[in-house]
């Protein structure tokens, strides 16, 4: 850890060309303004001509962002955790890189947890607005279902930004690999007793790229029934636990 960086944000980028230089004009301009604050871009196994342009923004941008490089893409999880593992910063932010959530919200979630309670023991994450009402339909039933399953309310499972103290990076030691990073950092953060705070956050278009996951009707269903799958995975995990437990005593 860095004593002299308060926050890292860490955003993968798979196949985001298009919108690399978009993403360093604005974060140049977050951290102008706001010193101690680390970006870390995972070019997260890209296929496109996007290190070509890393390199290149790099040459041109002197404020402190990171390329973190992933040589094979081994899922959305494995580039988050791989930024966030190389974080330096006393609290730590994921986020996505198709700018749909603005990276400046990521501030206003951290300006939240400090001011929390206990920012040790707190985490942030995104509470979308201004959504297609398909898309809440989605977002509610997940939600629904995650909750009855795992005994935790849970809403908005995929929103951004998450974010947390630097202590809570030691539970995503197990944590999975694929989308369903966002379900289980949550459950985890609920049921080791974490607060749990909500940042509004404006959905809005991505202007470039593609999708990665639930953007398209067919990246909803893939996403919903990986969702699925882990939460059923990780219940029938708790149900032996709990199992080993009551024929211990």
């Amino acid at each position: 850890m860095d004593d002299s960086l308060k926050l890292s944000i860490v955003l993968p980028c798979y196949n985001e060309l298009g919108n690399l230089p978009r993403i360093y004009a604005v974060l140049s301009e977050i951290l102008q303004a706001q010193p101690g604050v680390e970006v870390l871009l995972v070019n997260n196994g890209s296929t496109d001509n996007s290190a070509m342009v890393f390199a290149d923004l790099q040459k041109t941008h002197t404020f402190p962002i990171r390329v973190v490089t992933v040589e094979k893409n081994l899922g959305y999880g494995h580039g988050i955790l791989t930024g966030v593992r190389a974080a330096q910063g006393k609290f730590i932010a994921w986020s996505h890189a198709d700018m749909q959530t603005d990276p400046r919200d990521i501030l206003a979630a951290y300006e939240k947890l400090i001011q929390s309670a206990d920012p040790e023991r707190t985490v942030v994450k995104g509470r979308r607005k201004n959504r297609p009402l398909l898309d809440e339909f989605f977002t509610s039933g997940m939600a629904w279902l995650s909750s009855a399953a795992l005994g935790q309310w849970l809403h908005d499972i995929n929103a951004q930004p998450k974010l947390f103290p630097r202590s809570f990076l030691a539970v995503l030691d197990d944590a999975p690999t694929d989308f369903s990073l966002d379900l289980f950092f949550l459950y985890e953060a609920k049921k080791r007793g974490y607060t749990l705070l909500e940042q509004d956050v404006v959905f809005g278009k991505r202007e470039h790229g593609e999708a990665k996951g639930g953007g398209t009707m067919k990246g909803k269903l893939k996403l919903i029934k990986r969702t699925l799958a882990y939460i059923f995975e990780l219940r029938r995990t708790l149900k032996d636990s709990y199992g080993n437990r009551s024929t211990s005593h």
